[in-house]
This record gives C-alpha cells, sequence and structure tokens, in this order.
C-alpha cells in the first residue's frame, strides 16, 4: 500500500516529457531520465512502464519496504530525485550509522527508533545536498518546494 501511495504522489510531482538541455538527466518522462536509462526509449515510456521501473529501481533499491512511514515516502522521493546511493548515505548520515550506501539490518533498526525525528534529519540532509549542487540556482526554489511537500503529504 505504501509504495501505491508514494509512486502516486511522485508521479504527479514528476509529470510528463521534458527536454530541458539545462537538465543533467537529459530527455525524461514521468521523471525517467535518459542519462539514468539510457537504452531506452523515453518518449514511449508508458505510466505502467515508469511504475514497474520505480518499484525495481528505485522503491526495491533504496529499501523503502523495510522503513517506516513516511519515511519510506522520503527515502523513495530521495532516490527519484537524488539518486538511490545519495539517498541511501543522507539517510544513513542522518540515522547516526555508518555511511556505506547499504541498506541493511544497521539502517533499518536505526530507521525504527524516534521515526519521527529521523524523518526530519533525511529531509534536512537532502536539503543541504541540493544546496551544495552547482545547479541549485536554477533548480534550488523547485527542489525546496518538492520537500515540503513531500512532507506534507507523506506526514
Amino acid at each position: 500500500m505504501s509504495f501505491e501511495i508514494a509512486v502516486s504522489f511522485v508521479l504527479g510531482l514528476e509529470g510528463g516529457y521534458s527536454n530541458d538541455k539545462r537538465d543533467p538527466g537529459g530527455e525524461t518522462k514521468y521523471g525517467i531520465s535518459r542519462r539514468a536509462f539510457p537504452w531506452m526509449n523515453i518518449k514511449t515510456l508508458t505510466h505502467e512502464g515508469a511504475v514497474e521501473i520505480y518499484r525495481k529501481y528505485y522503491w526495491d533499491a533504496a529499501g523503502c519496504n523495510d522503513l517506516p512511514w513516511p519515511l519510506a515516502g522520503y527515502v523513495f522521493d530521495g532516490a527519484v530525485n537524488q539518486g538511490v546511493m545519495a539517498t541511501v548515505r543522507n539517510l544513513q548520515a542522518a540515522l547516526g550509522v555508518k555511511v556505506d550506501g547499504i541498506i541493511g539490518p544497521v539502517t533499518i533498526l536505526a530507521a525504527q527508533s524516534n521515526a519521527k525525528e529521523q524523518a526530519a534529519l533525511f529531509m534536512a540532509e537532502r536539503a543541504s545536498d541540493y544546496m551544495k549542487l552547482s545547479s541549485f540556482s536554477v533548480y534550488g526554489r523547485g527542489w525546496m518546494k518538492r520537500l515540503f511537500l513531500v512532507a506534507g503529504e507523506f506526514t
């Protein structure tokens, strides 16, 4: 059930087809980028195909099934927008566990305790990462808006 809630919301944020030359992801549809999936025909990607990609390459890859809600939703959105590895590292930094990019038992256990505070710390890590990007002056306001929308929707 949590995946369905998260993917529906994230798909709404990502929108349809885009080919913004300023976007390092390049050609994108439903948030699925040419850079991340170079073998895929982005223009012909279906909604159902995007949902399958989101489940396998983002929800499952980031270990969201093992995380409490709303943290699972926040991590999923981070994986989609900032990459799975960066998101897992941000999560581990927020949880105060070894930052190795691997969702394992230590990370999962830490995520279970004081979930509300952990979720807030994780979102702060995401914001900090956005602010370090050279493209923050172009996309930063939209990224910050996204964090607030996600936090409001999944809480």
